[in-house]
């Protein structure tokens, strides 16, 4: 509540809506309360809420369609008037009951972390956009949810404090999102950096496949034209790049990883091996990306068209032997980070997954 209110919203008081019952809304973890005779919602009402608070409460609930019903409930034995975030004709709901522990134990921190951003923007959007918004702002609440340290052997363990971020801007983007930071840490020397402004553009979880079949000793490369080399004006923006997509909210990059062999290059995976996890450019972005190899069966020869319809995806896929794609690493043609270290890293361990089979 303290999150999407954007402020504590004082003392609640228990109450109870009768005839209703709470299921979980279809296709989806968030409660939806529905009317059903001799059922009761067990919940709380805030008396005193701000102006500020109800703004930011419409848009948070807004993004999943529900708006504001008169409702009574009871009160100690009392029959109070209130109003409840409810459903709008034309959404259902899903099976069983819905649990408000299980829903804490799974989904409350990234929620809290979608709240947050979904509510950073000033202004706030329309409710249309909200909407529109939601399921990206879940991938990165998702994401930074995800985070977890990598080993630090040689490298700084730091302190609670060593490093600080604050936002100083409001955020910007409806799908991608850019904002401006104010960064201090923890120097070498033992010193503390001065403040300093930092604009990020915070980016999603990624998975990255590179399929290849160990018995044929054969690839599969996909090229697809990107806004990035358009905007720095290279003349050819059509890149060749491993298999990949982004991790959405409450999935796990092996699933996002095959997922995306299927839908991309049409390609079921056998066994994925793990190939490193990384931050593309830590000093610009907050995106991570999981690697893989995709051991898997590549019988095509030829080039054939790949992706989905739905997602504008325009893609062309090139089977080929591993050796013919380590040339193309070397000429340059290659010009994917990803790509590169997926493609070094098969190099080194070739032979291991070859004996594999």
């Amino acid at each position: 509540m303290s999150a999407v209110a954007g402020e504590r919203a004082g003392k609640p008081i228990a109450a109870v809506l009768p005839d209703h019952r709470v299921f979980p809304l279809e296709g989806d973890v968030v409660p939806f309360i529905a009317p059903v005779a001799g059922g009761q919602v067990a919940g709380l009402i805030w008396p005193d809420l701000t102006e500020h608070a109800m703004r930011r409460l419409n848009a948070y609930e807004a993004a999943f369609g529900y708006v504001l019903q008169d409702v009574t409930v009871m009160v100690d034995g009392q029959a109070r008037h209130a109003q409840a975030y409810l459903p709008e004709t034309g959404q259902r709901p899903g099976d069983g009951d819905w649990s408000l522990a299980t829903w804490e134990a799974t989904h409350l921190a990234p929620a809290i972390l979608a709240a947050e951003e979904l509510l950073s923007y000033d202004p706030l959007p329309d409710a249309a956009t909200l909407r529109q918004m939601w399921p990206m702002a879940q991938t990165r609440a998702w994401a930074r949810h995800r985070a977890r340290p990598a080993p630090a052997t040689i490298r700084r363990r730091p302190a609670p404090d060593d490093a600080a971020i604050t936002p100083v801007t409001p955020a910007a983007g409806a799908f991608f999102r850019f904002q401006g930071f104010d960064v201090s840490h923890a120097r070498f020397d033992g010193t503390r950096s001065p403040v300093l402004r930092r604009e990020v553009f915070v980016g999603v979880d990624a998975a990255l496949l590179l399929p290849y079949d160990p018995v044929r000793d054969r690839i599969v490369l996909v090229e697809q034209v990107r806004v990035g080399p358009m905007v720095r004006g290279d003349a050819n923006p059509w890149t060749l790049e491993p298999v990949a997509g982004i991790v959405d909210a409450r999935e796990n990059p092996q699933d996002a990883a095959i997922r995306e062999a299927v839908e991309e290059a049409g390609i079921s995976i056998r066994s994925l091996v793990p190939a490193g996890s990384y931050y593309p450019s830590p000093g610009a972005t907050s995106d991570y990306f999981y690697s893989y190899v995709g051991l898997c069966d590549i019988a095509a020869d030829t080039p054939y068209t790949g992706g989905l319809d739905a997602e504008a995806e325009d893609i062309r896929l090139h089977p080929m032997d591993f050796d013919a794609a380590l040339a193309l690493a070397d000429s340059g043609e290659v010009t994917t980070g990803p790509l590169l270290h997926l493609l070094y890293w098969l190099a080194r361990h070739r032979d291991r997954l070859r004996a594999m089979g």
